[in-house]
């Protein structure tokens, strides 16, 4: 029986009413109170025991879901099995997630903490029956082949976008580009994280109308993705072949991370790329991990796996601050992972003699704190992330094992791109300098070594956040300039014992000064020992303690104490705001 009372009542006056109907009537009684369309109670009347007799119940039961929701809830469970059960057999045999799956590695069982979206394209399909694989595959699109929505990493909140590979090979329609705008855009306004979980073949060609060249179509995708850039970090892991159109959003991301044996990234497939160029080559070839990481550059990080590219990323973010209004988070303090007291032994007392530049710095930040990205790429120079006594710095180090840490075209555009990012949220600069300044040569020339060093330069230039410049040994040429030397407005510019600063080496210089002089010697051993007399003369001109004497630099420090003077000076500096000129913006980058 169904009974409906005064919106005035109240919830005891509606238990009373329900009790005793249901026990004059003998028969259940639903309460409505108000306008209602839902009972407020339901009075269940008791069940009799063996003998037939029973009282009924005294207490008035909540109501539980209604048919309704339950038949919504069966929706969305539908939804949430995605595309055709052999196209979830295929993810199997690539060894990759189906994306609920995937959702569940990073973000726990319940995947992510809300979904935008879900019912996407919902009019077009019956789910009505409960085997997906009766439904046409081009009809039956559920959430449109992408998943949008918000999840908790690590402590984190992102903003997410994940494509379901099972769904028209996680290609993008009309409804699924809407979706991806509005995380953009929500991404914007929240000022948190945008995570991009990659697996798609791009736009939807069989359905372009409405959303490739549209104001609000796929194209918007790359609006946003410039206007975002340097708010929110944006994050893009690859986990298949991202091709055409698809291949912009990991490119116009702040970090990218590769799957080895999955992903792929290129601006057109091996078979087009057949058909302009008459090449014939494989994806992996193409436009693999192994390019990107070493060659194009822009893969920043590699993972092994699934689960590594996760742990990447939650890495990754904990250097980084939500928004470019944050100051990065900080950790507790770790002990580095060698003493800094055997620092100096490191350095080779030639100028010229290799060494690794990361033996270096794990005697100076944080144990296991140095973050590397594009390791592979550039590798005259190391980028990455660490910690000092627990605050984030962006490293930007010569590495004297490569090339003697010259810089080429690629490792100076590569300096410049993490810089700026580091910039942009905020981070602090160290650089490390130890480089013999700019290649020189016919081959860099042609790889616009000008062109990229002055990319360098001006974001060294341009950066606001606190700078130490740390004269390790050499610091020859245009090097010093776009390794934040005294010109470029650092905090500080130490150097340790074997720190020297000119315009070239000392070979170079006696050769380009003394050419005439030297040649004028017949004996080859009186020229050698005036070769030595006159690079010894030079040094001493270029020497460190002439540099602080001159007070060219600020402080000569033990190297025992550098990575203890580096945090004393980065604490100090940690709230500094730098000005620059008004203006639309630079033209060099």
């Amino acid at each position: 029986m169904k009974v409906r009372i005064a919106a005035s009542a109240s919830r005891d006056e509606a238990a009373a009413i329900a009790a005793a109907v249901a026990e004059h009537v003998g028969e259940t009684v639903e309460v409505y109170v108000g306008d209602s369309d839902e009972p407020t109670l339901v009075r269940e009347v008791a069940e009799t025991d063996d003998a037939g007799e029973g009282e009924p119940g005294d207490q008035a039961t909540e109501p539980g879901p209604t048919e309704r929701e339950r038949r919504l809830r069966e929706e969305i469970a539908d939804i949430e099995r995605g595309g055709p059960e052999k196209y979830r057999e295929r993810l199997e045999e690539q060894g990759k997630l189906f994306v609920r799956d995937r959702l569940e590695l990073w973000f726990g069982a319940d995947g992510l903490d809300f979904e935008d979206g879900r019912f996407a394209n919902f009019d077009s399909w019956s789910p009505e029956s409960p085997d997906v694989d009766e439904y046409d595959p081009d009809t039956r699109l559920p959430a449109d082949g992408l998943v949008t929505g918000a999840g908790t990493l690590e402590g984190r909140k992102l903003h997410v976008g994940a494509n379901d590979f099972t769904v028209k090979a996680g290609s993008v329609a009309k409804h699924g580009v809407e979706k991806f705008l509005r995380l953009q855009e929500r991404a914007l306004k929240t000022g948190r994280p945008a995570l991009y979980l990659v697996d798609s073949s791009g736009g939807r060609i069989d359905q372009q109308s409405g959303f490739f060249a549209n104001r609000e179509g796929i194209g918007k995708f790359y609006f946003n993705h410039s206007r975002i850039s340097g708010v929110v970090p944006q994050i893009c892991v690859l986990y298949g072949p991202c091709i055409a159109g698809a291949a912009y959003t990991p490119v116009f991301s702040d970090f990218t991370v590769m799957v080895r044996g999955m992903s792929a990234l290129a601006i057109a497939s091996p078979r087009m790329v057949e058909m302009v160029t008459g090449e014939e080559i494989a994806l992996e070839e193409l436009g693999g991990p192994e390019v990107h990481a070493r060659h194009s550059g822009s893969a920043d990080l590699v993972a092994d796996d699934e689960a590594h590219a996760r742990e990447l990323v939650a890495s990754l973010v904990s250097y980084l601050p939500d928004n470019c209004e944050e100051r990065p988070p900080s950790a507790d303090p770790v002990e580095p992972a060698e003493p800094p007291a055997g620092l100096d032994g490191i350095i080779p007392q030639e100028p010229n003699k290799g060494y690794d530049m990361h033996r270096v710095i794990e005697r100076v930040v944080d144990g296991g704190s140095f973050f590397e990205l594009q390791s592979e790429y550039g590798n005259e120079i190391l980028t990455g992330f660490a910690r000092i006594d627990g605050r984030s710095v962006g490293v930007v180090a010569n590495q004297p094992a490569h090339r003697a840490g010259a810089i080429f075209p690629d490792s100076a555009r590569k300096a410049a791109e993490f810089v700026w990012k580091c910039d942009a949220f905020n981070v602090p600069l160290l650089y490390l300098c130890d480089t013999p300044g700019f290649m020189a040569g016919s081959g860099v020339e042609k790889e616009g070594i000008l062109e990229a060093g002055k990319k360098m330069i001006y974001a060294t230039s341009e950066a606001t956040v606190p700078k130490q410049c740390v004269v390790v040994r050499k610091a020859y040429g245009a090097g010093i300039y776009a390794m934040s030397g005294p010109a470029y407005d650092p905090e500080a510019t130490l150097a340790l014992p074997s720190g020297e600063i000119a315009i070239m080496g000392p070979e170079a210089a006696i050769n380009a000064v003394y050419a005439n002089k030297l040649d004028a010697i017949d004996d080859p051993d009186e020229r050698a020992e005036r070769e030595r007399e006159l690079r010894e003369q030079y040094r001493e001109d270029i020497d460190a303690h002439r540099m602080a004497s001159e007070v060219v630099i600020d402080e000569i420090v033990p190297p025992g104490d550098l990575r203890a003077e580096l945090a004393a000076r980065f604490e100090l500096y940690e709230t500094v705001e730098k000005d620059r000129p008004e203006k639309k913006h630079g033209t060099i980058l």
